[in-house]
């Protein structure tokens, strides 16, 4: 995706000859440049693949984390939609626990 808009690779740039003219550079100071330049796109293309692997990792983790929020937010609204008067059943648990705790449990 982003190669497509890089028009030369260190390859390239490493074999690339210039015909020499009797007003030329000199070609050593021309293979100097050009051999930083090499490392400078090498440099680049391992950030762009080391970033390009940390946003993968980022999405991933985004989709998952959505996902979950779904999951808590359909939760939260089963729990809300459950009517909470206390029922019957839930009236004589309490009172057994309260008639243990004053009367003592029978063994």
């Amino acid at each position: 995706m982003l190669y497509d808009k890089i028009t030369l690779n260190p390859r390239e740039i490493l074999e690339k000859d210039f015909s020499i003219d009797t007003r030329g550079y000199r070609p050593q100071e021309v293979d100097k440049f050009l051999d930083i330049v090499i490392r400078d796109y090498t440099n680049f293309i391992e950030i762009i693949k080391k970033r390009e692997a940390e946003n993968n990792t980022l999405v991933e983790e985004n989709l998952r984390l959505k996902q979950e929020n779904r999951v808590l937010k359909e939760n939260v609204d089963i729990v809300k939609s459950i009517d909470t008067q206390p029922t019957n059943v839930d009236m004589l648990r309490r009172l057994s626990k309260l008639e243990k705790i004053i009367y003592g449990e029978e063994k």
